[in-house]
């Protein structure tokens, strides 16, 4: 119980938080009498990433982007597996393409659950100099479980599909910091069950809500600080998943982005870590992670 009041205090004080920063002020005017000019403002984030979730940010149209997903195991067993760096892990692979200026098509294959994806990123709203505070952005996939029927046990062929929807909200609150508040909705075709008398009973609800929140501190042009938090909201009958921190380094270099970083989500397919996620941070269930993308733009 002790650890389920800190979680929701953790909550809260991270919702003051972004509260508190998405009213200040982005950019100051020339003058008390200057009339401010609306421009969009760019570079919200260095790119589609930070840590295991998604930012605002859309590719340009016709620009393309690969990325490379890594999450190593849980440090907790130590030197015995090295810390998780030989320990079995994960990997994603990504290609994602700017159909428009606001629309991004996607598609990657992960090693957790051979699960394949197609995902879909719109802009809605950009935040602009004067006039629009926030930058929005949505997010959604649906993803496939791939195992072969004599790994799992599928009933139809429907169970093996989940989806995930996310509203990306971020403000620019400057030119070193940036901020991200992210709902979202994950919903499972199918969840595993118990028997409780001659009754199957759900081990989790079909539908899970989560927020996620998120930050990025530039502490130069190419070198930033980044942090998640992942805060699960749905209270399930058994195996309710643990939140998400994690904190880590980013390196930009225009077409290139690396980031790496210490979390406790580990299945990359967005649905899959807020679902299932059962590494406890407070049991020291940690691991390493790294996320390296490569854009090509257009022009």
């Amino acid at each position: 119980m002790k650890s389920k009041r800190i979680i929701k205090v953790l909550g809260v004080t991270y919702l003051l938080w972004m509260v508190c920063f998405l009213s200040l002020p982005a950019f100051a005017q020339d003058g008390p009498l200057a009339t401010p000019k609306a421009e969009p403002v760019k570079y919200t984030f260095e790119g589609s990433y930070i840590g295991d979730n998604q930012t605002i940010n859309t590719l340009f149209k016709g620009s393309m982007e690969f990325v490379i997903q890594h999450r190593f195991g849980v440090m907790s067993n130590g030197y015995k597996d090295f810390y998780g760096l030989y320990a079995p892990s994960n990997i994603r692979l990504g290609l994602t393409y700017g159909v428009t200026k606001d629309a991004s098509l996607g598609f990657g294959f992960c090693k957790d659950r051979m699960t394949w994806d197609g995902n879909l990123k719109y802009a809605l709203l950009r935040q602009s100099t004067s006039g629009m505070p926030v930058s929005v952005s949505y997010y959604a996939n649906f993803a496939v479980d791939t195992r072969s029927a004599e790994d799992v046990t599928f009933v139809t062929n429907a169970d093996r599909i989940s989806y995930f929807n996310q509203l990306l909200i971020a403000r620019k609150i400057n030119n070193h910091l940036s901020l991200q508040i992210a709902p979202s909705y994950t919903h499972m075709n199918n969840v595993e069950g118990y028997m409780d008398g001659d009754k199957v009973m759900p081990v989790m609800k079909n539908d899970h809500f989560a927020v996620a929140f998120m930050g990025r501190y530039k502490l130069s042009n190419v070198f930033s600080v980044i942090a998640n938090y992942d805060q699960p909201l749905t209270v399930h009958p058994k195996n309710n998943p643990y939140p998400n921190v994690s904190g880590g380094f980013e390196m930009g270099t225009g077409s290139h982005t690396f980031q790496i970083f210490m979390g406790n989500y580990s299945s990359i397919v967005q649905q899959n870590n807020n679902f299932y996620n059962q590494n406890d941070y407070t049991n020291g269930k940690f691991l390493i992670g790294f996320n390296i993308t490569r854009r090509w733009d257009s022009d």
